[in-house]
């Protein structure tokens, strides 16, 4: 099945299939997407802000009037007018223009206006409207839509009862909203908790699904958000980080992937967990399994899976609390997926897996350290997909992808990966 993403934990299917296939713990929002999610918002992207740590978020990034969000296989861009283009896997509708075509270029959005942020997930994306609203398309299973329904739709469809929203970010088969009081609500899949919603006071476990917005318990003063394949992470306004949902891969970054709670036979959390030790935290992005915070200095801790180096510490082992990207100073975002980071200089730098190209250093040998991307310069945002692609947007207002293009998914009217940035055709 193309991208999909299971009810229950799609990627987690997806995850064995790769490690029997090619011996890979692959990480990385799916997610997720994604770039990083700032004090000033969550992991959706506005089109008010200049970086995804600027008025942006988890696994979406923007710049001046436009916005890029990288999901599983597909890619989506908010233009000037508010209106909104995908390109890439379109298995389940998640381009969102009526049909369940895939396309290598981008296609319009049907009947969407007004679009200040976008969040793509596994195979579906939402947008933030101007009117605080969100609106979602593309594969339902697990109520990640949030109209009341567990239908695929293949055009955009309103989520039920939310307003007052400020950001969204989309995971593997759940999304979230922030909303304005600093509180946030969470739809779709629960297998794992990433919904965050458990009744503490009654002491039992809530693991059901939901297809419309149901609230995080115990959060509030939360400035970001960013969601992953199985799980969820806010930032707080005293630049501390909660997280929730699956945690067997130490993703929650509390010291230990043996709980603290038990989903089915893995480590979860159903109610939000501080991350330790981290301070001064101004932005936040989750990938597949694996967390990454840009810190007040400039530089970035990452935490969660580490197989392919993802956590660009210069090792391959896992780790449950944060550890230091090695070399990295003067980040402006980050974007956990292929992990990738934007620094102030407006270069890109990205490590971890790099069977596709993802690193976008012209070799498909990978990193556990950053590596620079090739020939990239004046970048303002970037969106790393679900391990496999990244896109980044740049100061002349293009955008340009690399990595893999099995579905289209850089958008350059090819199915041709590419190991260096492309740019989309016709944005």
């Amino acid at each position: 099945m193309g991208d999909g993403v299971a009810e229950g934990g799609f990627m987690r299917v997806l995850k064995v299939v790769v490690l029997l296939a090619v011996g890979l713990v692959a990480s990385s929002a799916l997610v997720a997407c994604s770039s990083s999610t700032s004090q000033t918002s969550s992991s959706s992207t506005s089109q008010t802000s200049s970086s995804s740590t600027s008025q942006t978020g988890t696994r979406t990034v923007a710049k001046g009037h436009d916005a890029i969000t990288a999901g599983y296989e597909h890619t989506c861009a908010v233009l000037s007018g508010g209106t909104v283009q995908c390109w890439g896997n379109n298995s389940y509708g998640q381009l969102g223009d009526g049909t369940t075509t895939d396309s290598n270029v981008p296609v319009s959005v049907t009947g969407l206006t007004g679009v200040t942020a976008i969040a793509a997930g596994g195979s579906h994306t939402c947008a933030l409207l101007s009117a605080a609203m969100v609106q979602c398309w593309g594969w339902n299973p697990g109520g990640q839509l949030g109209n009341g329904t567990t239908t695929d739709s293949n055009v955009p469809v309103s989520v039920t009862g939310i307003t007052g929203v400020t950001a969204i970010a989309a995971g593997g088969t759940h999304t979230c909203a922030l909303l304005s009081g600093g509180t946030v609500q969470c739809w779709g899949d629960n297998t794992y908790g990433q919904l965050g919603n458990e009744n503490v006071q009654s002491g039992k476990e809530t693991n059901t699904n939901s297809n419309v917005p149901v609230s995080v318990t115990g959060l509030i003063g939360v400035t970001a958000i960013t969601a992953g394949l199985d799980h969820t992470c806010a930032l707080l306004s005293a630049g501390t980080v909660h997280c929730w949902g699956w945690n067997a891969d130490g993703e929650l970054g509390n010291g230990t992937n043996a709980g603290p709670q038990t989903c089915g036979a893995f480590a979860c959390s159903t109610v939000p967990v501080s991350v330790g030790g981290l301070t001064g935290v101004t932005a936040i992005s989750a990938g597949y399994d694996l967390t990454c915070a840009v810190l007040s200095g400039g530089t970035v801790q990452c935490w969660g899976t580490n197989t392919d180096g993802q956590l660009g510490n210069g090792t391959n082992t896992d780790s449950n609390v944060p550890v230091s990207v090695t070399g990295l100073i003067g980040v402006t975002a980050i974007s956990a997926g292929t992990t990738c980071a934007l620094l102030s200089a407006g270069t890109v730098q990205c490590w971890g897996d790099n069977e596709y190209g993802q690193l976008g250093n012209g070799t498909n040998t990978g990193s556990n350290v950053p590596v620079s991307v090739t020939g990239l310069t004046g970048v303002t945002a970037i969106s790393a997909g679900y391990a496999k692609h990244a896109c980044a947007l740049v100061s002349d207002k293009a955008i340009q992808c690399w990595g893999d293009n099995e579905y289209g998914q850089l958008g350059n009217g090819t199915n041709t990966k590419s190991n260096v940035p492309v740019s989309v055709s016709g944005l």
